[in-house]
């Protein structure tokens, strides 16, 4: 039998010795962004995807086998473990597969067929069961029960004897593994998920309106489908069942499990198969199909959240740079706040520019006042309600300056969130809500990345259906997404927030706290050795978070790169032989590049980590986010009743779902681009057409103003109708009375062979299917 890294080498496929590393480091405490980039060659040069698909699935496969080991101990302890059963436990690799071994050896609460049981109805259930394999023409299942009638055990009748035997065969054929394996494959392919709308509802009148008359194939249902029925469901507006062909359920039960031709018995037979089916399997494999589509909605979900997280967190920072920060408002007004090229609050405000012409003057020149008094360059506008207006005033104001600053309408999604949290409380304890929300603003202007990981991701708005997928499951992988990227980007040791530093590799809150505090006592940090002078920084917590914190203008150079310090030696050794410092390097950087690596390789670092230390020995302090760029959105257009199909616009995808994407243009709603309208071609994953903060050319095809639903296009004009599926010809019937032609037919070449996930299954292809498994 393979053993868990074994198994995870052939699946994935890897090589045996990179698996057994990759465990080992984790083993050993090491983060997935440390051994990504620093252990490449003890792992193969795996990437963070790789590396975290197979810890997940090491994971699964641990706890697939200490379910196992639990499930052999009871086995065990009842006195029925066979070798046979051990074997074919210890051999399965799926965990419903697993159960329905266990289900027979499960302990019970008391059931129609224990209770039989109890009564001494078991006997009888076997003279039955005998019957079945061979029968006598005279053999009289009434004169047996007979023999078991007990008023004093509740068994007054044969007909009673005959039903406590009934439920003890129906619960032994119900528990059967093979049956209920093949009947929840067969449900997966061939059953329908179908959903009404329950009660009188009126066409319109609800969310959840396509879902009215809804019937879809299992296999083929979408992600978002299964989420918004399950939400539809739990509102109490949808009823959803799962439909299929109860006839060959039945027939195949019959066909597995009859053998007698004895009319008594085979109808006694179809009765407890219909009992078996109904009341003890349908149930929990109805279940089994619900649960397991909705472990793929889940996964499917969150891929899509985790994706559009982590374009938002990687979108490009528009830089350190005197900020000020707006939070539109009507009766309270604007709030204003102004931050300096090092994120820190300076001073806030109020501006009245909508009630009056006497305000807007005055705020007008309130605004002017605070961009020369604080040489502002950036101006962040949330972009919730009011924003378009406020932009348009910003405009008006500083269109006249010889240098006016950048404005920019910010994505203020979570911010509000932030401001009442208990970060944005213990920071600005003596601040309204509404300022912390433009100090919020101004600073996701400057670094998206640095601000947004105070804001619990779920509240940022990149998602759909986040509160319906597994929560736990969710969280641990938008952790890990924020986790990604703030390491794939760095952190500036030295302006970094404790909720920036917490997700840096190796370390925690309370490290990141004892980082903060230790700067805020002894001044900047002059070089990462200083982090070991830390409360608590111990040597493998330096291993793991020093080659991703970094210190601009420090001591040494090297220091503001992504290489380690234990690197270090490797990458003076190629300055030494180049002759040159690191800020000289671009000048010879024909020599870099002509170098003979391998000169380098020591037993600790092969070719991969040399590549990697050369690459960031040409861009020291290079940021991977790519350089900031606005949309230009169109001025005349305001409200949404100021659309007109046929319109072409810029805007920047804000949110990308299963189903198309939400793109903002300028406007209070963000348009809709279906899936269907992302490209000339077909599009099946709308994630790889577009992400989150992509800037996207757009064309109107319908406005709604009172749904205020507006769908938009990115096909090209002149881009073709997809073609559809031609049907093939029907063949006319040949009339019964009617004498065939024995001519000779020239011979038809063979009709391609469908893919197999676009056949009809039949029975009888999900049993050969099942059984080859």
């Amino acid at each position: 039998m393979l053993t868990i890294p074994e198994r995870l080498a052939r699946e994935l496929p890897l090589k045996l010795q990179y698996v057994q590393n990759a465990l080992a480091l984790r083993a050993e405490g090491a983060t997935v962004p440390f051994i990504a980039r620093y252990r490449k060659e003890r792992i193969g040069s795996m990437d963070e995807a790789k590396l975290r698909k197979l810890f997940d699935r090491y994971t699964a496969l641990t706890e697939l086998e200490q379910r196992k080991a639990a499930i052999l101990k009871t086995i065990e302890a009842q006195g029925k473990l066979t070798e046979a059963l051990r074997a074919t436990i210890e051999a399965t690799h799926d965990k419903r597969a697993l159960e329905d071994l266990f289900l027979p050896f499960k302990p019970k609460k008391q059931t129609q067929a224990t209770a039989a049981r109890e009564r001494g109805l078991e006997p009888l259930a076997e003279f039955i069961k005998a019957l079945n394999v061979e029968a006598s023409p005279e053999a009289s299942l009434e004169e047996e029960a007979a023999k078991y009638v007990s008023p004093e055990k509740g068994i007054a009748t044969t007909a009673d004897a005959l039903a406590g035997a009934a439920e003890i065969l129906a619960e032994e054929i119900a528990e059967k593994a093979s049956l209920r394996g093949f009947l929840r494959n067969y449900l997966l392919h061939e059953g329908f998920f179908v959903s009404k709308i329950k009660g009188d509802l009126p066409p319109g009148s609800t969310k959840f309106e396509m879902y009215r008359d809804y019937k879809v194939k299992v296999k083929d249902v979408q992600a978002h489908n299964v989420l918004a029925m399950l939400r539809g469901e739990h509102e109490g507006v949808l009823s959803v069942s799962l439909q299929f062909d109860e006839g060959k359920v039945q027939q195949y039960l019959a066909q597995q499990e009859i053998r007698t031709k004895h009319p008594p018995t085979f109808a006694f037979y179809q009765d407890v198969l219909s009992k078996a089916f109904e009341q003890l399997m349908r149930p929990s494999l109805e279940h089994d199909v619900r649960e397991e589509k909705k472990e793929f909605a889940d996964r499917e979900s969150i891929k899509t959240f985790e994706a559009n997280l982590r374009e938002l967190l990687l979108s490009s920072p528009a830089g350190m740079k005197p900020t000020l920060g707006i939070d539109p408002g009507f009766r309270s007004g604007c709030k204003v706040a102004v931050v300096n090229e090092k994120g820190k609050f300076l001073h806030h405000a109020t501006l009245h520019p909508f009630q009056s012409d006497a305000q807007r003057l005055h705020a007008g020149q309130l605004l002017l006042t605070l961009i020369k008094e604080y040489n502002i360059e950036l101006i962040a506008i949330g972009n919730g309600n009011l924003g378009r207006e406020t932009d348009q005033f910003v405009g008006e104001v500083i269109k006249d300056l010889e240098k006016p600053p950048v404005k920019v309408l910010v994505n203020e999604a979570g911010a509000s969130v932030y401001a009442a949290s208990r970060t944005a409380i213990e920071e600005f304890p003596k601040l309204d809500i509404a300022v912390r929300g433009a100090i919020s603003i101004a600073r996701r202007l400057q670094d998206p990345l640095a601000e947004l990981v105070k804001i619990d991701p779920k509240s940022i708005g990149v998602g759909q259906y986040q509160h319906d997928v597994d929560q736990k499951l969710l969280k641990r992988k938008l952790d890990e997404t924020v986790e990604s990227c703030v390491n794939a980007v760095g952190v500036d040791l030295n302006l970094a927030s404790v909720d920036l530093l917490k997700y840096v590799s190796g370390l925690d809150k309370a490290t990141a706290h004892n980082i903060v505090t230790y700067r805020d006592e002894h001044g900047l940090f002059r070089n990462r050795q200083e982090l070991m002078n830390v409360p608590q920084f111990r040597p493998k917590t330096f291993e793991q978070a020093a080659g991703f914190l970094r210190i601009r203008d420090g001591e040494n150079p090297l220091d503001n790169t992504a290489v380690h310090p234990e690197s270090y030696p490797i990458a003076e050794r190629i300055l030494h032989d180049l002759g040159v410092t690191i800020d000289k390097l671009p000048e010879v950087a024909d020599k870099l590049n002509a170098l003979d690596i391998k000169q380098y390789v020591t037993a600790t670092a092969g070719e991969p980590t040399i590549r990697d230390i050369i690459t960031e020995l040409l861009h020291p302090g290079h940021d991977p986010r790519g350089a900031f760029v606005l949309p230009k959105f169109n001025e005349g257009i305001k409200d949404i009743s100021d659309l007109q199909p046929g319109m072409e616009l810029e805007g920047i995808v804000t949110n990308v779902a299963n189903f198309g994407a939400f793109v903002d243009i300028g406007i209070h709603q963000d348009g809709l681009v279906h899936v269907s309208q992302l490209a000339d071609k077909f599009v099946a994953d709308p994630k790889k057409v577009v992400k989150v903060g992509q800037i996207v050319k757009v064309r109107v095809l319908e406005v709604n103003p009172a749904l205020k639903r507006i769908s938009l296009t990115m096909k090209s004009p002149n881009a073709p109708p997809p073609r559809l599926k031609q049907k093939p010809p029907q063949r006319k019937p040949v009339p019964k009375n009617v004498e065939k032609k024995k001519t000779e037919q020239p011979k038809q070449a063979p009709a391609p062979q469908r893919e197999e996930s676009e056949r009809h299954f039949t029975l009888e292809d999900l049993k050969a299917k099942f059984n080859a498994r």
